[in-house]
């Protein structure tokens, strides 16, 4: 199979996925309790009234009408309209977008920073008192739940010691780029976005960075006991070039695999920790959505995660089968 067939035929799958996710997501509204007019209609509404709602909202055809209706709507890129918020769901999913994608990155890159190197440095030193550690604090993370540490951390570096805000977002990653050819200083932009970005970016980001931690040693391993590596230093070629050219290389192909499939976990699994700093994502969107059953929002958010997941996938096959041509044909 070539590579643009492999493209190609991945990214089959991955529509019929999202047209799964999507088929689940309309019939999620008629399976879970509660009638979704009783969120739209007063109190004290009248059965003319509550007919009149259904008309409106299109829930008094069959089934297979609304389905398809909703599928149509939503490949022109109509998502419905919230009556509760007033406003057209499209617009208020995806103005939640950029601050969870901001999230999911930067956990992703505080994990990498941290994980790979002590990774390499646990695999190099193993038995010793640095691997025991590293082997301790991988087990520490992925046995924390994040939303307990997110409440610690806000406890004790924001509360107690006022290092970092509490919760919200003021400043984000757009206001950092534009402080560079902008009136606003840059460094007192960029420390205002830290204080901000920092707790909740740990806090999602901890399971992500123990599990790539093992990762790496593990594939370290591995790679040290091959022949290649005996042959590379009976050459006589710098240990340290053995170790971070060849080695590391060799490892990080299935560090790239779990690094993209984490990266859409993280994005569709920060509901949690955006409840917890009150981050004004998508997670946090999904909650109130719930919370005032207003099913238009949820679904919109809950597709938005959905295809964001799927497209991730995509790109991480399409990496991997670039970086590694036996993918393409086998």
């Amino acid at each position: 199979m070539s590579f643009g067939r492999f493209v190609f035929t991945r990214s089959l799958q991955g529509l019929g996925v999202i047209w799964g996710v999507i088929t689940v997501v309309f019939a999620l509204r008629f399976v879970t309790p509660g009638d979704p007019i009783n969120a739209v209609a007063p109190l004290d509404a009248t059965q003319e009234t509550r007919r009149a709602i259904a008309a409106e909202l299109g829930l008094d055809q069959p089934l297979y009408i609304q389905y398809g209706q909703y599928l149509f709507d939503l490949m022109v890129g109509d998502m419905g309209f919230s009556y509760i918020k007033g406003q057209e769901v499209t617009g208020l999913v995806f103005a939640r977008v950029p601050a969870t994608v901001e999230l999911a990155v930067t956990a992703t890159i505080v994990a990498i920073a941290l994980s790979i190197p002590l990774g390499v440095i646990s695999a190099t030193r193993r038995n010793e008192p640095v691997d025991y550690g590293a082997t301790l604090f991988s087990l520490a993370g992925i046995s924390t739940p994040n939303f307990w540490l997110g409440i610690m951390m806000i406890l004790i570096l924001a509360v107690e010691f006022g290092i970092f805000h509490t919760s919200g977002r003021e400043t984000d990653l757009g206001d950092v780029v534009i402080s560079v050819v902008g009136p606003e200083p840059f460094i007192s932009t960029l420390a205002s976005w830290l204080k901000y970005i920092t707790l909740p970016s740990i806090a999602l980001g901890t399971y992500f960075m123990a599990l790539i931690t093992r990762l790496t040693r593990s594939g370290m391993l591995d790679e040290l006991g091959k022949a290649y590596v005996t042959a590379s230093r009976a050459k006589g070629i710098p240990e340290t070039l053995v170790r971070y050219k060849h080695v590391l290389r060799n490892t990080l192909i299935p560090v790239i695999t779990v690094l993209g499939l984490q990266l859409g976990t993280l994005i569709g699994g920060a509901v949690i920790t955006e409840a917890v700093f009150s981050w004004p994502g998508l997670g946090t969107l999904v909650i109130q959505s719930i919370n005032l059953r207003d099913w238009p929002v949820l679904q919109g958010s809950l597709i938005v995660i959905g295809t964001s997941f799927v497209l991730v996938n995509i790109l991480v096959d399409t990496v991997y089968a670039y970086l590694d041509p036996q993918v393409v044909y086998d």
